[in-house]
């Protein structure tokens, strides 16, 4: 009888032994259920959402396809590389004076618009600088639009105003508009209240078409003097830049000896076509940029400069 009992208490020994680990088992698999479940519910949204990309995943992928995009209108506009990219604007802008030689009397004293050619700082860039807006290509439009070409422009009213539409989707792209004068007379042969007239008209003219009074004038043919500054000044003007190389279709015209780029010259060039060039303003981009990427530089946008 002894043995009996025995043998029973062994059995029930088992069983419980057997029905622990069981349970144990079952509470491993609970939560090891419960780690997949929180560890899944972290990489994947509500029901109904697609799961968050890895950081920094969606922004490598659209730089790529920034990089893919410019690289093939590079192509498209048949440019023999693709131009290089501009660093970001600087943190501190530089200071902007006249350049030595083209201050006017009472330049500091009366807080007359400096007149520059450079930008002065140390990056490998250039500013290009488109004046009058004779021409009015659509092909130019896009061809800068699908670069990423940052330009500033200055208008001339007798030139635009059988266009003003074509100059508002310049704008709209994010170009800064500029003052060019009414009629693009040369300054210095008129009186004060002339000048005061060509150039306050256009900051009516600006802001009557487009929303807005410019900051930037650049006095026609580059000539100005000492009521000019002052006429601008009156209406708004705070920087009157001019240029260091002027392009054409088919060459360059330099100011300085060396007959090279330098970091932070403006570049001139004007809104022309087949009329007065022996090609298109889109040849005439292409040619700036093969030539200037050849070189090292990019083009910056002068307005984060100044």
């Amino acid at each position: 009888m002894r043995a009996v009992v025995q043998n029973d208490k062994s059995r029930a020994s088992r069983r419980v032994s057997r029905a622990s680990r069981a349970t144990t088992v079952l509470a491993v698999a609970a939560l090891a259920a419960g780690c997949a479940q929180a560890e899944d519910q972290s990489v994947r949204g509500a029901p109904g959402q697609q799961a968050p990309p890895a950081r920094g995943v969606d922004g490598a992928a659209k730089a790529r396809e920034a990089r893919a995009a410019l690289a093939a209108a590079a192509k498209r506009w048949k440019l023999d590389k693709v131009p290089l990219t501009a660093p970001a604007p600087p943190a501190k802008k530089p200071e902007i004076e006249a350049r030595e030689g083209f201050e006017v009397d009472g330049q500091e004293e009366d807080g007359l618009p400096p007149v520059f050619t450079t930008v002065p700082t140390k990056e490998k860039v250039v500013f290009l600088t488109i004046d009058d807006g004779a021409e009015k290509d659509p092909a130019f439009l896009r061809m800068m639009s699908e670069l990423k070409i940052p330009y500033t422009v200055f208008l001339t009213d007798e030139e635009i105003k059988d266009d003003y539409g074509y100059f508002k989707k310049m704008q709209a792209r994010g170009i800064t508009l500029n003052n060019h004068t009414l009629s693009h007379p040369y300054l210095p042969g008129l009186s004060y209240e002339d000048q005061k007239r060509e150039i306050c008209g256009m900051q009516d003219v600006m802001e009557k078409h487009y929303g807005k009074r410019p900051a930037l004038f650049r006095p026609p043919y580059g000539n100005y003097n000492r009521d000019t500054l002052r006429a601008a000044k009156s209406c708004g003007i705070e920087y009157a830049p001019i240029w260091s190389e002027e392009v054409y279709v088919d060459h360059w015209e330099y100011r300085e000896w060396d007959q090279d780029l330098h970091p932070g010259d403006i570049v001139l060039t004007h809104f022309r076509g087949t009329d007065d060039w022996d090609g298109t303003m889109t040849d005439m981009v292409r040619r700036f940029l093969d030539r200037i990427t050849a070189d090292g530089y990019a083009v910056a946008r002068l307005e984060d400069y100044l």
